[in-house]
């Protein structure tokens, strides 16, 4: 029982660190508070409960709601950088618009049948991991999706266009300098960000086989509490002598992870910090105060208190 609940903790974590990564976008590296998350992770789940009961291939809800997420970034973009309206209000208003799309799509509630495949129980998926559970199968497709979308960030922030998204944020006058247009560096990321947040919304539906048009209440503070815990952690891992010194031969690269690393980390513990809670005997309906408490106490914690965000 407590391997099971183990192993469903880090499937969740690990699942979640799609939203996180998004959410780290726009908070670490944008200096952007996007309250559209929470409506852009219902809207990917939605779109993929929808398709999965039309009989749409369970990995091609994968980039669809990918597509939906990042047409909901660009008209935050849009309301930001175009229509000139300030970053905060951008989101509460897209966030907003997005609580009555999702429910034009799905409804307020929607269950997939348990006899539709999805990407847990996929062709492919059971032809190479077929012999294992279903909470087996959950974690390592997860843990492959997660490091594929990892990998693939990391490899573009080293282009021109990821460097120019990391600058926009830590110096914007920079980015001016080089004859680059800020604003559409902002709607990139913003673009980026929630494909990755709708990304996650639609994984859980995957995991779960159902969507609600409350889900994405709270995911902004989940992702945001799990950044904070990531760079915080990696940021003493990198600066303690002892834990550098641990670090050798072969396992030499851990000793400055990326922030993508971060984020993994920190949506896993956040995760098993929230488990140990409900697991201590706090009841279900209680999980969003608990979110909100164990966010709270990683902000005291960290020292930041409501200030921006180091730039990882």
């Amino acid at each position: 029982m407590l391997v099971e609940l183990l192993i469903s903790t880090l499937t969740q974590g690990l699942i979640y660190a799609l939203v996180s990564f998004g959410v780290y976008i726009t908070y670490s590296i944008l200096d952007f508070p996007d309250l559209g998350v929470d409506g852009t992770f219902p809207l990917g789940a939605a779109v993929t409960a929808v398709l999965l009961v039309a009989g749409v291939n369970p990995w091609l809800t994968l980039p669809i709601s990918m597509i939906v997420g990042a047409l909901a970034g660009f008209l935050t973009g849009v309301i930001h950088v175009k229509l000139g309206v300030r970053n905060l209000l951008a989101g509460i208003i897209t966030m907003t618009a997005l609580f009555s799309v999702n429910l034009q799509i799905a409804g307020s509630n929607l269950t997939v049948d348990r006899g539709t495949d999805t990407i847990f129980t996929s062709a492919p998926v059971m032809a190479v991991l077929g012999d294992m559970s279903l909470m087996g199968r959950k974690l390592v497709v997860s843990l492959a999706l997660v490091i594929v979308v990892k990998l693939l960030l990391d490899a573009y922030f080293r282009t021109k266009s990821g460097l120019l998204l990391r600058a926009v944020g830590d110096n914007a006058d920079l980015v001016t300098t080089l004859a680059k247009d800020r604003g559409q560096v902002k709607l990139l990321g913003l673009v980026l960000s929630n494909a990755l947040v709708a990304l996650g919304g639609c994984v859980v539906c995957h995991e779960q086989r159902s969507f609600s048009a409350t889900m994405g209440t709270g995911q902004l503070v989940y992702g945001l509490a799990a950044v904070i815990i990531g760079v915080s952690l990696m940021n003493y891992y990198s600066a303690s002598p002892a834990a550098r010194a641990l670090v050798k031969g072969p396992l030499r690269w851990l000793a400055v992870p990326a922030g993508t690393t971060a984020v993994i980390l920190g949506s896993t513990l956040y995760k098993l910090c929230v488990q140990a809670a409900l697991s201590a005997g706090l009841p279900a309906n209680m999980m969003k105060l608990v979110t909100a408490v164990l966010f709270l106490l990683v902000l005291v914690l960290s020292g930041r208190k409501g200030e921006e965000i180091i730039h990882a």
